[in-house]
């Protein structure tokens, strides 16, 4: 097995349009989130950064790259066709996994008008024809790392973005971080929401946060990802012997007219060093001077690493 990676992530980039939208499309919330997008959202969210994004991403080559959420803004079905067609410009089903946010999941929508256009992108390994209904948690190994996506994806009310996973989620959950853990796997869990209570407003929460917090604990697990709040963010989760470090990041097309919004994403690198992971974190923001990305910062994060065949987080 490759014992590196190089892995990106990028998330929120709402690169759909809703040009030309009918009325007769937005007789629900849908209407509230189309009013957004036209006092604000249109403005502040640009196809030219994600062009961009594009451009430094075909120089840093990350081997794998994951999008933790909110392609769309108001998950219109021609929205979801225009993400696919996005996403196929990024590499195929096995280069890029994809994971629901709540603006992807505005309303109740029929899976054929809907996530049945990212299903490839979605999917665990060998799934080739999955139930949607049991579609999350998914699995992806990729050399050393197993990527764990999770749907925080709910509708909810008006003026409401919470989200939440549910019991058998977080049962299916616990069983993969035990099985990937016995396999000596760096464990990354994608979520759209942020997994620490208490980090979102009320009204924009992870509704069982504590929920998801006390199953890492439990089962353990090496990197949390996420996206939601659009701006960068770093806490951590505690498990026995270690804390599980916890990254949030903002919108890849961000033009950043709120300060601290202005588009990242992450590069990852990880290799591993005896009885460590040595995970290298290179920050990458656009420069709207340059119309390009280029690296902000960049660190170093060491962590244990967990034998094959062991299981030390119970």
């Amino acid at each position: 097995m490759k014992e590196t990676l190089t892995f990106a992530q990028l998330s929120d980039p709402h690169l759909s349009s809703l040009q030309g939208v009918r009325w007769r499309d937005l007789a629900n919330k849908r209407v509230l989130g189309y009013l957004s997008w036209r006092r604000r959202r249109r403005a502040e969210h640009s196809g030219d950064v994600l062009e961009a994004l594009q451009r430094d991403l075909a120089q840093t080559r990350p081997e794998h790259l994951v999008i933790t959420g909110d392609l769309t803004h108001i998950g219109l079905p021609d929205e979801f066709r225009q993400a696919r067609r996005w996403l196929e410009t990024l590499g195929g089903p096995h280069e890029v996994t994809v994971v629901p946010g709540n603006h992807d999941a505005y309303i109740h929508a029929p899976w054929k008008h809907s996530f049945s256009h990212w299903q490839p992108y979605m999917a665990s390994d060998g799934e080739d024809d999955p139930d949607p209904v049991h579609l999350f948690p998914s699995l992806r190994v990729r050399g050393p790392v197993a990527f764990i996506g999770l749907s925080s994806a709910r509708p909810s009310g008006p003026f409401f973005a919470t989200g939440s996973l549910g019991p058998e989620q977080l049962g299916k959950l616990a069983r993969l971080l035990d099985e990937t853990g016995r396999r000596g796997l760096f464990r990354v869990v994608l979520i759209h929401h942020p997994p620490v209570p208490g980090e979102e407003k009320w009204r924009k929460r992870l509704k069982d946060a504590k929920a998801l917090c006390d199953v890492i604990g439990e089962h353990g697990a090496e990197l949390v990802l996420h996206g939601h709040r659009h701006r960068a963010s770093e806490s951590d989760i505690e498990i026995p012997g270690q804390k599980v470090p916890v990254f949030g990041i903002p919108s890849a097309s961000s033009l950043g007219h709120k300060p601290g919004r202005m588009a990242q994403y992450y590069l990852y690198r990880l290799q591993p060093a005896g009885d460590q992971w040595k995970l290298d974190i290179s920050v990458r923001g656009y420069s709207p001077r340059r119309h390009a990305f280029a690296q902000v910062h960049e660190r170093l994060v060491e962590m244990p690493r967990q034998k094959p065949g062991t299981l030390t987080n119970t």
